[in-house]
């Protein structure tokens, strides 16, 4: 992840502290949806940053105490199961997002958001970047933090509901997933409104 795109670069000439920001656990059947924001330091780079889907979970897991080691600031956030239901998975994304960026210790100037879209109420201006997980460091060290982060908590949910597999699958309908859900049944870590769990109400 070397190349600097247009929108980056802009940021960087203007000496503009900003922060990538992504999300995690859009597509899961149970669990929060989780987001973070991260300010780089470009004084101490982090090798091997990239989309979290395209690191193995080894490199995943090395590189999140790295990056809140070295990170300027960073802040993990999410949306319960609870808000999902309530305002729908895109509005509770949003949410999450805008948690995270708000919650940041040192205020950005900007914001890089992952996705076409952006959050309402952030403290700073911001910009969409499609793909940007693949393309911005900042947003790629922030994909790993929430994805990190949700799949820790899909671990310790398992040691909950051992039933469901979810140390496995983390939450996302694979089909030994909807065969657990089938036989047991969803408990309160499920969002109701989600087509295989709403089935079964």
């Amino acid at each position: 992840m070397n190349e600097i795109i247009p929108q980056e670069l802009v940021l960087i000439q203007q000496a503009i502290l900003y922060c990538g920001v992504d999300e995690a656990g859009a597509g899961p059947l149970c669990g929060d949806v989780v987001a973070a924001a991260v300010i780089l330091d470009p004084e101490n780079p982090i090798a091997g940053l990239n989309d979290s889907k395209k690191l193995t979970e080894k490199k995943r897991e090395a590189l999140f105490p790295e990056i809140k080691e070295k990170a300027l600031a960073f802040c993990i956030a999410r949306a319960s199961v609870e808000e999902i239901d309530e305002i729908n998975i895109l509005h509770a994304r949003m949410l999450a997002m805008t948690r995270a960026v708000n919650g940041l210790t040192m205020a950005p100037q900007h914001a890089l958001i992952d996705g076409n879209r952006l959050p309402l109420n952030l403290c700073c201006d911001a910009t969409p970047i499609v793909k940007g997980d693949a393309l911005v460091a900042a947003i790629a060290a922030a994909s790993v933090l929430a994805k990190v982060q949700r799949d820790h908590e899909m671990v310790k949910l398992d040691a909950l509901y051992p039933q469901y597999g979810l140390a496995q699958h983390k939450g996302y309908p694979t089909k030994a997933h909807i065969a657990a859900l089938n036989e047991h049944g969803p408990v309160d870590i499920y969002r109701k409104t989600f087509g295989p769990v709403k089935a079964l109400l």
